[in-house]
């Protein structure tokens, strides 16, 4: 199989190949969650071309038929932590992505778990960049003998963390880290990512709000490490399909109060704003509603790309447009999140996590060890050159009868480069509805 290198930075170049629509023409991130359980079985409108269907579902139910059992057994069973957030800025996240977790160990175990061991994992929240509580959750996740984090969510968090993680020898896999930063960060071949780096997203949003005839350009940006990155390749996007940015508005992680970054973006009379932030549009767009933006000219990003039904009066957001890395959630998938956590309001990056266990899972088996670095130095093997298979108890099937496989999942196509960043990824693009809930409108192709 194949091994990383251990020790220098890892880097990829980005060639984006296919955008679909986005870039026919040049100017064209609920209910209760486990926060700390462990368990072993758990101006005027914008003209845009017109969404368009994108059917097509994908089983996550198990196989019928026998599963092979594990030729070989550790008495170290397999621990994954979950390290995604239950409080702060990004806690509407973490339902999904925890739901995503606990789907893919549910099915791991209904098959007979890794190396003839039942997966057991540990759910701590991340919190945000504001405390303290991913160093602290982090801690507590590596004394109890993890060999891999799930998370974080927030990019601004997992710099937090990520020495801590892999200088333990564990691995961290994030579900929804999307700064380029990660590319090149000297992890020892440990920090891997199912979510696409942001210069792929920011080149389909650009592009996207040019084809939708937006000639200039305000933006709203967390100042974070997420948010500057996105904002960076949003307007090298935009720019280069001559477009002009006309108003850049930054605020920090913790503010409550947008009213002068608000006036100034107004101000300026751009066709399209760009909302690059997380739960805090819930206060911003109201302010830029108030001032007569119109719905039309707000796009949105996987940070707070979200189901406002509850928060805003009907119509608010019916015709806002945003982006989410990943492909649009299948039914028969949202149906077995619901069935474990009923009060799901949204999706997001419920796919990658769900990815991102079964790839671990995947991982040991191949390397026949529960140890992080060992792991790791199987991802990249499952991902690529073997049988396709899009489930554990597909892909574990070939894996004990002695073939190579290549895992494809619920996030899209996997196939990681040696920095551990997806090589190719979907992009959805959605459009709010008169009930301001986000609707799958169409898919966007790139190659990394």
């Amino acid at each position: 199989m194949i091994s990383l290198p251990q020790t220098a930075p890892r880097v990829a170049k980005l060639t984006v190949l296919s955008i679909g629509v986005a870039l026919l023409a040049t100017a064209c991130g609920g209910g209760s969650t486990p926060s700390a359980t462990e368990s072993s079985a758990a101006a005027g409108g914008i003209a845009c071309p017109a969404p368009s269907d994108t059917a097509g579902a994908s089983s996550t139910a198990t196989e019928a038929g026998a599963v092979p059992a594990a030729t070989t057994t550790t008495p170290t069973p397999l621990k994954i932590g979950s390290l995604l957030p239950t409080t702060g800025s990004l806690a509407f996240l973490g339902p999904p992505e925890i739901a995503g977790v606990n789907l893919g160990i549910k099915e791991i175990n209904a098959v007979g778990g890794v190396l003839g061991k039942p997966v057991q994992v540990v759910h701590r929240d991340s919190g945000d960049t504001k405390t303290d509580i991913a160093t602290q959750s982090t801690t507590a996740l590596l004394g109890q003998g993890v060999s891999a984090v799930i998370g974080a969510a927030s990019s601004g968090v997992s710099k937090t963390v990520i020495n801590q993680i892999t200088g333990a020898g564990v691995l961290q896999f994030s579900p929804a880290n999307t700064s380029p930063d990660f590319t090149t960060w000297d992890d020892k071949g440990l920090y891997w990512r199912t979510a696409p780096s942001d210069v792929l997203q920011g080149q389909v949003l650009g592009n996207y709000m040019a084809t939708c005839g937006a000639q200039t350009l305000g933006m709203m940006v967390l100042n974070d490490a997420y948010g500057t990155g996105l904002q960076k390749n949003v307007k090298a996007a935009f720019t280069s399909a001559g477009g002009q940015v006309v108003a850049e508005q930054l605020y920090n992680t913790g503010d409550s109060q947008f009213s002068s970054q608000v006036d100034a973006l107004v101000a300026a009379k751009p066709d399209a704003i760009a909302l690059i932030t997380f739960d805090e549009a819930k206060s911003i767009i109201p302010l830029l509603t108030g001032k007569g933006i119109k719905p039309e000219q707000l796009f949105l990003v996987d940070g707070n790309l979200f189901d406002y039904s509850k928060d805003f009066k009907a119509g608010t957001l019916k015709g806002a447009r945003g982006t989410q890395p990943g492909t649009f959630a299948k039914e028969d998938f949202k149906k077995s999140l619901l069935a474990l956590d009923p009060a799901l309001r949204t999706f997001n990056y419920a796919g990658e996590a769900y990815d991102a266990v079964n790839m671990t899972a995947l991982a040991a088996e191949a390397a026949k060890s529960t140890k992080g670095t060992d792991i790791a130095k199987q991802l990249k093997a499952v991902s690529e050159g073997g049988e396709k298979c899009n489930t554990f108890p597909s892909c574990i099937t070939l894996l004990r009868n002695g073939k190579d496989i290549d895992y494809d999942g619920q996030s899209g196509p996997i196939t990681f480069s040696d920095a551990g960043d997806p090589t190719e990824a979907y992009i959805g693009i959605y459009q709010y509805d008169d009930t301001n809930k986000p609707q799958p409108a169409k898919e966007e192709f790139g190659k990394l």
